[in-house]
């Protein structure tokens, strides 16, 4: 029996089952006939009401007698049914149908191109799908460098890699750019390349509890394991992070096995478009027109919801009045140990080192660069990495850092370093070139 959060939110899934194209077609076909959990319901509902308010200048009490009246609640209720029609009883049919002709999608496993659907549908989704039992919920899974799920035994080094949200374990060993598995495999020593995959729509800290007791099992199966690197693009630097406050509570073996701790563009401090929706949000709600938009930033992943200050516990989210919490940074520190060595990369869409204020804020234009290398002014929050174990790329965007072949060196250099290597005080900057990567976005 998984313990329950407040809001009802499993910490641990535990399902050794990768999904099957059979489990997607049900999935969408659950998508097509439900109403989101009544969320689309109340979107529409709460757009109707602000446009009685505010273009039809009807007050709240006039509005309840309108909306409710019977002929113009039978008006709502049509055109409600008939909005789903053609999804409940043509297109959900249809998809199920084809599972029934097919028997054997049941055991196709699923291409690159379910796998960007999925990671997308988990990531603005994720916690609908998981409360709903829907099939498209992605369950907690590690996987080898060729995309099986991990059997086997483990020995030696093992290397971690977490992908970002909307995103997925495929993304690491994309056929176009080998980019950082294929850089940590030519260095030498004894190491295997895992790659997680996760609801990126789940609480942040949910998934870092559940990554948390998977490794401890992981540990447990395979004795012979000697030590564990997290490599984290984005979200997956949070999760890493939430795994090791949850690893440390709970006083689990595999923390103590933790050498290194790699997060690529990681808003550990907060995304900033995240907040900016949120401002435009709660300062502009009194415009009509922004208060129509602002029912519809409503319907977000509750991870999204995190990644507004980077919140990597329960206790930063679970006593909120509301879901979506406030603009207000009320988080909780979680230090990184000693122990664990943290590297932190950053991108700014800057092309060289100007200082531009705007772009400095801006970032990558997801996340800044101080939120990228764990800096604040709260010495609380600050995660106090050296500067040594810093890098700024220039001219990166946020999904670039993932594949650029720079950032593959320097943290080759990071983890494998040479003997002469002399330790440096200041931050590495670089200046790249993003032609390398053919049109990455």
């Amino acid at each position: 029996m998984p313990s329950l959060t407040p809001l009802h939110e499993t910490y641990c899934r535990i399902d050794d089952r990768p999904l099957s194209q059979a489990d997607v077609l049900e999935g969408l076909a659950q998508l097509l006939s439900s109403r989101l959990g009544g969320a689309v319901h109340h979107v529409v509902f709460a757009i109707q009401r602000e446009l009685l308010f505010n273009f039809l200048g009807i007050n709240e009490l006039q509005s309840q007698k309108l909306l409710y009246l019977p002929y113009v609640k039978k008006i709502y209720q049509i055109a409600s049914q008939t909005s789903q029609h053609s999804g409940q009883f043509l297109l959900a049919p249809g998809l199920r149908h084809l599972v029934d002709v097919f028997p054997k999608l049941h055991q196709k496993k699923l291409n690159p191109s379910l796998h960007f659907l999925v990671g997308i549908l988990n990531g603005v989704l994720g916690n609908y799908l998981l409360h709903h039992h829907n099939p498209l919920a992605v369950p907690m899974l590690l996987y080898d460098h060729y995309g099986e799920v991990q059997q086997g035994d483990l020995v030696g080094k093992i290397v971690i890699f977490i992908h970002g949200v909307c995103m997925s374990h495929a993304d690491w060993t994309g056929a176009r750019h080998g980019g950082i598995p294929d850089k940590l495999i030519a260095q030498r020593g004894n190491k295997t390349l895992l790659y997680l995959n996760y609801n990126s729509g789940r609480r942040i800290s949910a998934n870092g509890r559940s990554l948390s007791n998977l490794l401890a099992d992981l540990v447990a199966r395979n004795p012979r394991i000697t030590s564990i690197d997290f490599i984290g693009h984005s979200m997956g630097g949070l999760v890493a992070r939430s795994a090791i406050f949850y690893g440390k509570q709970e006083l689990h073996d595999w923390l103590y096995m933790t050498e290194n701790l790699v997060c690529l563009g990681s808003p550990h401090h907060g995304a900033g478009l995240e907040r900016f929706s949120f401002t435009i949000q709660q300062k502009l709600g009194n415009f009509p027109i922004v208060k129509l938009f602002g029912h519809l930033v409503n319907i977000r992943s509750n991870g999204i919801l995190d990644l507004r200050h980077g919140s990597v516990r329960d206790d930063d989210w679970e006593h909120h009045d509301m879901r979506i919490g406030s603009l207000d940074d009320n988080r909780k520190p979680a230090p990184i140990p000693a122990h664990i060595n943290a590297f932190f990369v950053a991108g700014t869409l800057e092309h060289e080192n100007k200082n531009h204020l705007a772009l400095k804020i801006l970032g990558d234009y997801l996340v800044s660069v101080e939120s990228a290398l764990g800096e604040h002014p709260n010495p609380r929050f600050d995660l106090k990495v050296p500067a040594a174990h810093k890098a700024v790329f220039y001219g990166l965007n946020h999904f670039a850092i993932q594949y650029h072949p720079s950032v593959a060196e320097q943290i080759a250099a990071w983890l494998y370093p040479a003997s002469d290597e002399v330790s440096e005080n200041n931050v590495h900057q670089y200046l790249v070139n993003v032609s390398d990567l053919d049109g990455i976005a």
